[in-house]
Parts: structure tokens; C-alpha cells; sequence
């Protein structure tokens, strides 16, 4: 299981110069419901809802979507083996709430930050 990240749906989704290897849509992914509100939140942002909003929710059609129980917010509250902004330990908090609950899952991230925090925890990073 592949838990998608927001830097990689919105590389997928924006072009960017990197951009996941089209393995990854084979995957099962998952990701938090979050993902759904960053993903808008910067296409309004930079004035693309009208020109991608039908790509991002077929992109996001494509991933199941974990809701911020109460759970994992509280594991959002705990301290992070690296410094992390707070969207990001919400994710990686989901991303350790399904490790914990018996899948496997690795983070798909292009966001440093998000690395080192995955790898300091032990969630394995997919190749990207």
C-alpha cells in the first residue's frame, strides 16, 4: 500500500518537472482525507480549479481516503523524531495509525522533511 503524499498528487496533477512513475497508479493508495483540502486549496490558489478540478477528482477517485479520527490526531499531537509542520504530522500520523493496524504501507513524498521524519519512524519510503 502506497500512502500518497500531497507533494506527489500535486506533481501528478500540476506537471511538475518531477512527477511519479506511472507504477505508482497501479498501487493501492491511500492517503488522508486531507489530501482532498490541499490539493483544492492550492488549485484555487494558483487559479487552476476551473482547468484541473475535474483531473483532481478523478486523481483522488483513485486513492482511498482515511478520515482524521480522533486517533490520529492524537498522535499528531505527540513529538516527531524530526521537526515537522503540522499538515505534514497529520499525514504522517495517518500514515503510522494504518502502519500500526497491520498494513504495510510506504510514504510517497518528494517533501524532505517528510523523508527524514518516514525514515527516523521506520515507514519505508516508495520509489519515486
Amino acid at each position: 500500500m502506497i500512502y500518497l503524499d500531497t507533494s506527489v498528487a500535486l506533481a501528478q496533477l500540476l506537471g511538475e518537472d518531477r512527477t511519479p512513475p506511472d507504477e505508482i497508479w497501479r498501487e493501492v493508495l491511500v492517503s488522508s482525507r486531507l489530501l482532498e483540502y490541499e490539493l483544492f486549496t492550492r488549485l484555487h490558489a494558483r487559479g487552476l480549479t476551473r482547468s484541473h478540478a475535474s483531473v483532481a477528482r478523478e486523481l483522488l477517485d483513485r486513492v482511498a481516503l482515511a478520515d482524521l479520527s480522533a486517533t490520529v490526531l492524537a498522535r499528531a499531537l505527540d513529538a516527531f523524531p524530526v521537526a515537522v509542520r503540522t499538515l505534514d504530522a497529520l499525514h504522517l500520523a495517518t500514515a503510522d495509525y494504518l502502519r500500526r493496524h497491520g498494513q504495510s504501507v510506504h510514504l510517497a513524498t518528494y517533501d524532505r522533511r517528510m523523508m527524514d521524519a518516514a525514515t527516523a519512524m521506520g515507514l519505508p519510503l516508495a520509489s519515486l
